[in-house]
């Protein structure tokens, strides 16, 4: 293996930011067997930190870029090291040096997108609140009770402008005061972050702030846990202490205050899945499953891996820009899991999970199988 002459800086730059993995890591391995990708192939995070300790990793492959940042291991590992952020450090040494090995190389096309339009599907910035449009959404204007943040998969993708179109109608049913931002908004940074572009992240994160002082925000919904994860721990990173509050977390309390009435049945087996940036990052189990125990008629079943030992849809980390061939997805097994419980209907609360979740469904001919839902399609049914 070619030692990368340079490396040594990014690696006393980890250091130097408090992931002290490189010194602290015993080898022990732990990190491996809570790996997900070694349910699908081979891949080693413990060789990842051990190369890189020596300056040996090669940033020519696609192996520091497989870590989804799930947090499995971190949130396992005895000797408190850094995965996640060693390889963030990592893409970003490679990134700084343009290599961007052939599978990765789409990255580069979300990054475009981002420039230019403040979205990485390269979508017209002007066409962000289209979503919207004939179900009497306001603008935001500074007073009004939130501003919601659907993000950009909710503005532009056909699957997940339902779940904005669902949202919107359950706020307006509870009387909340709300009001979006549309194109003065911009993508929350979180993935291309996790890629390594950090330079681009803090023009997101940056015009994202100050959009949001000048027309006076103070609380902000969202439904990505992405975003959520963002807002609430990154950005504050630039002096700034938004209220951010995941729909699964607003709803319940709409729910608790009776403000939103649940009065239809739902007469479906269903199961949740845990997002990881909403479960295992930050923390969020509970409210989810009482909003959908709370629904009459609705019978849930737990999958075996859940709550803190979710197993991940695989599309964090950046890798939602990235092909995953389909012998190496997650998500199939994530189905196969939903259905051995009886589920008819898979809810979660995440836009990346619905869009691997869906194109699982798709390869794996199980369309008449199972449903995938997101939390508010299965609650604007019910109120």
């Amino acid at each position: 293996m070619e030692t990368v002459a340079p490396f040594k800086e990014v690696i006393d730059e980890i250091k130097e930011s408090g992931a002290e993995a490189f010194k602290f890591c015993y080898q022990c391995g732990k990190c491996d067997s809570l790996c997900p990708w070694n349910r699908v192939r081979t891949f080693s995070m413990r060789k990842q930190i051990r190369e890189a300790t020596f300056g040996l990793t090669e940033i020519e492959t696609e192996e520091i870029w497989r870590c989804t940042t799930c947090g499995r291991c971190q949130q396992q590992c005895p000797r408190d090291v850094k995965q996640i952020q060693n390889m963030i450090g990592l893409r970003r040494f490679a990134t700084g040096y343009g290599v961007f090995p052939e599978a990765v190389k789409p990255i580069r096309a979300a990054s475009s997108g981002l420039t230019s339009d403040g979205n990485p599907f390269g979508e017209d910035r002007g066409k962000r609140a289209d979503w919207a449009e004939g179900l009497g959404v306001k603008t935001f204007t500074e007073g009004m009770e939130i501003l919601y943040f659907p993000g950009c998969y909710l503005s532009y993708d056909s699957r997940l402008k339902k779940v904005a179109v669902a949202t919107a109608k359950i706020l307006k049913k509870a009387g909340v005061d709300f009001g979006i931002l549309g194109s003065k908004e911009n993508c929350c940074g979180e993935s291309i972050r996790k890629t390594g572009n950090e330079e681009l992240f803090k023009r997101m994160a940056k015009e994202n702030i100050k959009t949001w002082i000048e027309n006076g925000v103070k609380k902000i919904v969202v439904n990505s846990p992405h975003c959520y994860h963002t807002f609430k721990n990154e950005y504050p990173e630039f002096n700034v202490n938004f209220e951010v509050i995941h729909i699964s977390q607003y709803i319940s309390v709409l729910i608790n205050e009776g403000r939103l009435q649940v009065s239809k049945e739902y007469g479906k087996k269903v199961t949740y899945h845990d997002p990881c940036y909403l479960g295992r990052h930050n923390d969020i189990y509970d409210q989810p499953r009482e909003i959908l125990n709370k629904i009459p008629g609705l019978e849930m079943n737990e999958m075996v891996e859940n709550r803190e030992n979710s197993l991940c849809c695989g599309m964090g980390g950046g890798r939602i820009w990235i092909e995953t061939i389909k012998s190496d997805r997650f998500a199939n097994l994530r189905l196969e899991q939903a259905t051995e419980v009886g589920a008819e209907v898979l809810v979660t609360s995440c836009p990346y999970c619905i869009t691997n979740f869906e194109d699982s469904r798709l390869v794996m001919n199980y369309d008449d199988v199972i449903q995938v839902k997101d939390i508010t399609e299965i609650l604007q049914e019910v109120i």
